[in-house]
């Protein structure tokens, strides 16, 4: 319950107003209960002859409210049937409770309605919240977790949010109020009644508290395995040309298969206890209402004059108005519970810490005439250095490129340049200002990639171009395109730049869709751009198309270059060859092929 309360507290507060009105709703939907029953006292009393009194008008102030009330009600409804007989009365007793009846069930809808904003409203912000979180962590979380365990807690998790908790928020603000009146007025008709029935609640209580805290360790579990399941999902669907290519098609299934019968022995865990909630509440409400009226009977029969018969029934009525809440709030806690183990998931994500942060106080940095250096850098992921005292230079307007082997640290390298991830030791300044002591925004904003893979969203061609960048003009974008040799194939599609791509741009070729992503980074005009292999994975024909608008990219600009392909960079101001994390050569083509060592070693390999 402490879970489910810091629950409410982080969520509720913008919607304090609704709050209080169903709060206000049910209370007075509560007393028009009582009220309600209430006349069936006068029915018992008078009209069956069970009590015949006789009972004269009193004034406010003759004896205490509550006996004013009471009196001068009785001696309205005895007026009545002496004037108009026992079938008028009876049927003014009747409006009466159709009247109350009416007034509770509009109070009840009116508590229901300004309940459901409160519902709506904090799932969709813990949506938002968490899509947010996700976009603002940085990649070094997501290589520790699995992409589809992320989208399961996105999606599963918080439609369990939605279906367990915020279901039972009604319940939960309505069913206690209920149970607090009714309470109130059955210590007011019997306390010693009422002490017997408290003695018995908390034992009952305590039965299904002990089946719910189960429930949570279960659906903890169940919710983790559909993690499991969200992630093979995700890996088969990005794999599939590797699972068919390699005929492990049963393969693959057997392990689907597999996990999901895990989660299938968990569901009916889950789904068993969580249906043993109705029957349990109804088996330990009735044993509670026999006992009581085991009790309740002893006292009228011994003759005391603590309760009379009439007084009996309305107090047994009353009890048994509290057992369907009692019931309901039971299952909501036992949803609660179960949706628990979704929240924590979910929390696990909204309460990551994110270690790129902006400076307390932010330095700005010109955006022209860019140049970088890197000061005896130190990254590391875990236990080995990735890169180890690393010092590079790259003025303005320079292009400098890094080569080596695969894992000698060049895309690392760039990575720490726009703080995808922090150093460990040493800085990188540009202009001379530590690029953490510079907003985030502001530091990407200097930025352009084009990456190996280029990453395109299921848009049209303009929205994809116009990525990221602000109040662009049609001139503008077509101009990028032009620039990026992508104009023709674009003009040539059936709708022109409103053509929509596909996912991840799969109506295009790879060529194509490295153009637009430079026609993106065009766009944006970034005074530093970094290129990462961004033509290593395009035939012949494709690469000289896409080589011709990097070029015109890179002028006038400061690039950092990752290069496979040797003959891309062959006219870069300076190479860097990395080995293990160090730049164990620099120079230019010609000063590195006269060394004759790592950097003639990679050309000879490449037949350059």
């Amino acid at each position: 319950m402490k879970e489910f309360l810091l629950i409410l507290r982080r969520f509720v507060p913008p919607y304090k107003k609704y709050l209080f009105l169903n709060i206000f709703f049910n209370i007075i939907s509560a007393i028009l209960t009582l009220f309600s029953f209430a006349i069936i006292i006068p029915i018992l009393e008078m009209l069956f002859k069970v009590k015949e009194v006789s009972y004269y008008y009193m004034e406010l102030g003759s004896a205490s409210l509550k006996d004013v009330v009471i009196n001068n009600f009785y001696y309205y409804i005895t007026e009545t049937i002496n004037t108009w007989g026992a079938s008028v009365a009876l049927l003014l007793l009747a409006v009466m409770l159709v009247v109350m009846t009416m007034l509770k069930t509009g109070t009840y809808y009116l508590s229901s309605y300004f309940i459901i904003p409160i519902r709506s409203g904090i799932v969709r912000d813990i949506r938002n919240f968490v899509y947010d979180k996700i976009v603002s962590l940085p990649i070094s979380f997501f290589s520790s977790e699995k992409k589809g365990d992320v989208m399961a807690r996105m999606s599963g998790d918080v439609a369990e949010i939605e279906n367990s908790i915020m279901a039972s928020l009604d319940m939960l603000f309505k069913n206690p109020i209920i149970i607090i009146v009714c309470l109130s007025m059955m210590v007011a008709v019997s306390w010693q009644l009422t002490i017997f029935v408290l003695i018995l609640l908390p034992i009952a209580g305590f039965i299904m508290g002990r089946v719910g805290k189960r429930l949570k360790r279960s659906s903890m579990e169940g919710q983790n395995q559909w993690g499991v399941l969200m992630a093979t999902i995700e890996e088969t669907l990005g794999g599939l040309r590797i699972i068919k290519a390699f005929n492990a098609e049963d393969k693959i299934k057997g392990r689907f298969h597999g996990e999901n019968q895990n989660f299938f022995k968990i569901s009916n865990r889950i789904n068993r206890r969580y249906s043993l909630a109705h029957p349990m509440s109804e088996f330990l409400g009735t044993a509670t209402i026999a006992i009581v009226l085991w009790f309740g009977g002893t006292l009228i029969l011994s003759g005391s004059n603590t309760i009379n018969a009439a007084q009996f029934i309305y107090y047994m009525v009353i009890f048994y108005s509290i057992i369907n809440p009692a019931k309901e709030l039971s299952k909501a806690m036992y949803s609660i519970q179960k949706g628990l183990a979704s929240m924590e998931r979910v929390d696990k994500i909204l309460s990551a810490d994110n270690p790129i942060k902006d400076p307390a106080n932010p330095i700005h940095v010109a955006s022209k005439n860019c140049t970088i250096k890197y000061n005896n850098v130190k990254f590391k992921y875990c236990n080995d250095w990735v890169i180890d005292d690393v010092s590079l230079d790259i003025p303005f307007g320079h292009t400098v490129a890094l080569v080596g082997q695969s894992g000698s640290g060049k895309s690392t390298l760039a990575d720490l340049l726009p703080r995808f991830y922090d150093v460990v030791e040493g800085q990188i300044t540009i202009n001379d200002t530590d690029i953490r002591n510079i907003k985030v925004r502001e530091l990407r904003s200097l930025m352009g990639n084009v990456n190996q893979e280029a990453i395109l969203f299921n848009d049209s061609f303009y929205n994809n171009i116009i990525f990221g960048v602000e109040s662009a003009t049609m001139e503008q974008v077509e101009n990028a395109a032009k620039i990026a040799n992508a104009y023709d194939f674009i003009m040539a599609s059936e709708e022109g730049f409103n053509t929509n791509i596909g996912d991840r741009g799969c109506k295009l070729s790879g060529g194509q869709r490295q153009r637009i992503s430079i026609a993106r980074a065009i766009l944006k005009n970034p005074p530093i751009l970094i290129l990462d292999e961004a033509t290593s994975a395009l035939d012949t024909e494709s690469e000289r198309s896409v080589q011709e608008a990097l070029d015109r990219l890179m002028e006038n600009r400061t690039t950092l270059v990752i290069a496979h392909r040797l003959s891309t960079i062959k006219n870069a101001d300076m190479i860097c060859v990395m080995h293990e994390g160090k730049i164990v050569e620099r120079g230019t083509h010609s000063e590195l092929l006269a060394l004759d060592r790592y950097y003639k070693r990679l050309v000879d390999m490449q037949k350059f």
